[in-house]
């Protein structure tokens, strides 16, 4: 591959603010993609690594979208076209995270997880389809170790994982041939507020002996946006093996 192997295209990232969608917003861009990213409430935030990603020397814009809903979702794809005029990739990174005992899990707690971290990349993709369909595009979606793995007190995030992880697979078979569909499923990302204890247990029991980064999830992303098309349906883990 080039040195910038995604110039002249445009991704979509969704949650690209902060943490991991933003170093995956600026690993595309370093790889030559335009980059539109949504936030729902971290505008500050949005902004700044939307002037960060221009800095890199590609055009991005920061849209306000909760992937929650049908309308805003439709919105920000439209907005998406309007600033770029095509659409190559979409990165569904938008999710919630919470611990909560599974036996005093309310409705409301699994009702959020499902509605953004599955039903979210859904209405995304159903959305950016038929621009993606034009252009031979991709969609990776970040899933979970926990997707794969339980964590019990984790139930409804997991169980929301393990769902994203199916819809890939499902999205792989009925966008293929056009369209190619795979999933990134970190386990343990140590990031700025990161538990320094919690932080230093997973190390140790990863084989690779540290925690992941946030550039090791981006890597991973820029392999399936950049690598062959042939590729789908695969969920990828980036775990140092933590869930060996």
């Amino acid at each position: 591959m080039t040195n910038q192997p995604l110039s002249g295209k445009t991704a979509l990232v969704t949650g690209g603010a902060r943490r991991i969608g933003r170093g995956i917003a600026l690993a595309l861009a370093q790889a030559g993609a335009d980059v539109a990213i949504t936030f729902r409430s971290s505008r500050a935030e949005a902004d700044e690594t939307a002037r960060d990603v221009q800095s890199l020397g590609r055009n991005s814009v920061a849209i306000e979208c909760d992937v929650r809903s049908e309308d805003s979702v439709r919105t920000a794809v439209a907005a998406t076209m309007d600033r770029f005029g095509r659409l190559d990739l979409v990165i569904n990174n938008a999710a919630v995270f919470e611990s909560a005992p599974l036996d005093s899990l309310t409705l409301d707690q699994w009702n959020v997880a499902f509605e953004t971290n599955a039903r979210g990349p859904f209405l995304v993709v159903r959305e950016a389809l038929s621009h993606l369909r034009a252009v031979e595009g991709r969609v990776v979606n970040i899933g979970s170790l926990g997707g794969i793995h339980a964590w019990a007190g984790h139930a409804n995030y997991c169980a929301s994982k393990a769902a994203l992880h199916s819809l890939t697979q499902a999205m792989a078979k009925a966008f293929a041939p056009q369209v190619s569909v795979n999933c990134v499923a970190p386990g343990w990302i140590e990031l700025d507020e990161s538990d320094r204890s919690q932080a230093a247990h997973f190390a140790a029991k990863t084989p690779m002996g540290r925690n992941g980064k946030v550039e090791d999830v981006a890597q991973a992303v820029l392999f399936f946006a950049a690598g062959p098309h042939f590729i789908t349906g695969q969920i990828l883990v980036v775990d140092g093996g933590l869930g060996l």
